[in-house]
């Protein structure tokens, strides 16, 4: 049986809205919210990898697992590496990469991206959307995706790109991209061992690095887009829906 680890990479110096991890939605921190969503998805352990001694006091008060990180990675991705290599766990196969700032991520999400990389064999995976507002399309925080079939529930595409930009008028098969990533281990390794590449620079898109180096990444449809919280503004709409549905 495969064996499946997710960690969730959080910092403090967000550049947008610094100190995001530990904001409150119903008494309980962004951080810890996305811990929670995770163990529910009852697919692995989860772990909290951070460079922040507060976070790791707020995810353990909270019955949450966390380690500690150097400071200077340049993603979160060099991040969770870290984290794997620091907890020398035997026997896993995938690694999952869950973002730290998005705490209504569906659980059965995170379970469907989990099935598929195990039952494709897949190296690396990820989520996407259906973009419902067409304003989506020209916001440059909302990171898009490109495959190369139409997403279903059924399959699990590749992705041709990754961008800020709205592409609508040159390209199909476009969808709102989601953070989170499956890796096999050896695709990861592979992946952390690549120097960034300029178009990862200028686009602040790591899963470029990848495109770019030829590292193939697969798509599988989400059952909703999770809001990141990227500014104060973000902040607030999903405080107000998380404490609406009182999700704790």
């Amino acid at each position: 049986m495969k064996k499946t680890l997710i960690l969730i990479p959080s910092r403090m110096t967000a550049t947008r809205l610094p100190g995001k991890p530990l904001l409150k939605i119903n008494n309980l921190s962004i951080i810890s919210h996305v811990f929670k969503r995770a163990e529910e998805a009852n697919i692995g352990q989860v772990i909290v990898a951070t460079d922040d001694q507060e976070i790791l006091d707020d995810v353990q008060k909270n019955s949450g697992k966390a380690i500690l990180t150097i400071k200077n990675h340049k993603t979160g991705t060099d991040r969770i590496f870290e984290a794997y290599e620091k907890l020398n766990i035997n026997n896993i196969d995938y690694i999952l990469n869950l973002q730290g700032d998005e705490p209504d991520i569906n659980k059965d999400d995170i379970i469907n991206l989990n099935n598929f990389m195990i039952n494709q064999d897949a190296e690396i995976g990820t989520l996407a959307a259906k973009i419902q507002d067409d304003k989506m399309l020209n916001n440059k925080n909302v990171v898009k995706v490109v495959t190369d079939k139409k997403l279903a529930e059924s399959n699990f595409p590749k992705a041709l790109n990754f961008t800020r930009d709205n592409l609508s008028a040159v390209s199909q098969n476009i969808y709102h991209h989601i953070g989170i990533y499956s890796y096999k281990v050896s695709a990861l390794k592979k992946f952390v061992s690549l120097d960034q590449t300029n178009n990862e620079k200028i686009n602040k898109l790591e899963q470029l690095r990848a495109l770019d180096n030829k590292l193939k990444i697969n798509v599988a449809l989400a059952k909703s887009s999770p809001i990141g919280v990227d500014t104060e503004e973000d902040y607030l709409a999903i405080k107000k829906i998380m404490e609406y549905k009182n999700i704790r």
